[in-house]
């Protein structure tokens, strides 16, 4: 075989070889928020040739005729960056995904941008206060509760953000369990502007019946690392199911009864510990089980004798606060109970501490 005709041979298999996940895109996916209704909007979507060859885009498909593409024609060299404009022409009212298919020679499959917003009559922004810091970035909330949630919801909860600083944020949160999700609106942020993180919980991935807490982190930019200032608390509480039971069963049922759902244990005044004690009665028919005793902060301590207690009977439950943790703790310290109650599955009681 020629020389020549073997290398061009081997040159044209490495070239066969490439594939979209060699050229490097700082965001693939571009959320604008709002847009107003007639009014296109582009977005510039950054790349880099981190292939050892030239680059050339030989097409460039549009998921629709609302949105167009401009492009470089010419080779891109290895180790340039480049910039595809996405311009969305919103004349159409509501949420919108575009999707655009880039094809470069040599490589089978293409590189997929996408972008989406929603398209409005006229763009209306959060006018509450933004009393929290997480990080660089302000935020209305620094918490988030799903509550009362059944196996198979999925509910989505919105904490407002706003970029003081005198850069452009490109928001993202960290240390995401699976059964959360968070949508960044707009991807974006321009100094002194406004966005907002929508969370959804998956309500099938949580493990257990019960209280699930976990804590995640909001940057600026990626790259930025997690740290406690910019923590933002997520709590969800799973609700046992009882679709399944009969009449019969549901006459049956234990009944739960607490004395008190707010427990005042008055005030530390230098003592390391407070205590108190809560009655427990089961005024129904049948067994009550007690599945889960879970608390919402650290610095509360609970002793129960047991956890089936049978009609009629009455059992006792001593809570104790700890000083120098209940100090530590950014929310109001609380205790969770799940039964087998259709009535009272979800029992909360409120410490109180001074």
């Amino acid at each position: 075989m020629n020389k020549i005709v073997y290398i061009f041979m081997l040159w044209l298999m490495s070239i066969n070889c490439m594939s979209a996940q060699e050229i490097e895109v700082k965001s693939q996916s571009i959320d604008v928020g709002q847009v107003k209704f007639d009014h296109p909007v582009s977005v510039d979507y950054e790349l880099k040739n981190t292939t050892k060859r030239p680059l050339l885009i030989t097409e460039v498909q549009m998921g629709c005729g609302c949105t167009t593409a401009e492009y470089p024609h010419q080779s891109i060299p290895n180790d340039e960056n480049f910039t595809i404009r996405v311009t969305y022409d919103a004349r159409q009212m509501g949420h919108f995904e575009k999707h655009t298919m880039v094809y470069f020679y040599g490589m089978d499959e293409p590189l997929m941008l996408m972008l989406k917003g929603v398209v409005v009559e006229e763009i209306v922004d959060f006018t509450g206060d933004y009393p929290f810091k997480l990080g660089d970035l302000l935020a209305d909330a620094h918490n988030i509760e799903f509550d009362d949630v059944n196996r198979g919801d999925r509910p989505t909860a919105k904490i407002h953000i706003k970029n003081p600083t005198s850069e452009t944020a490109y928001p993202f949160v960290m240390h995401l369990p699976n059964y959360l999700t968070v949508d960044v609106s707009p991807s974006r942020i321009s100094s002194g502007q406004g966005g907002e993180l929508t969370f959804t919980l998956n309500s099938t991935l949580l493990p257990n019946d019960g209280l699930a807490q976990t804590n995640v982190f909001l940057g600026k930019n990626p790259g930025d690392k997690v740290s406690p200032e910019k923590e933002i608390g997520i709590s969800a509480v799973l609700l046992p199911g009882f679709s399944n039971l009969t009449e019969s069963q549901l006459r049956n049922a234990p009944v739960f009864h607490l004395s008190t759902t707010s427990l005042n244990l008055g005030s530390f005044n230098g003592k390391k510990k407070l205590k108190g004690e809560i009655e427990i009665t089961n005024k129904g028919k049948s067994r009550l089980d007690i599945t889960a005793i879970q608390m919402y902060t650290i610095g509360i301590q609970v002793e129960i004798d047991k956890v089936k207690i049978m009609p009629g009977e009455v059992v006792k439950m001593k809570i104790s606060a700890i000083a120098k943790e209940i100090k530590s703790t950014k929310s109001k310290p609380r205790i969770l109970m799940i039964t087998n109650d259709p009535k009272h599955s979800k029992v909360i009681v409120d410490i109180n501490v001074k």
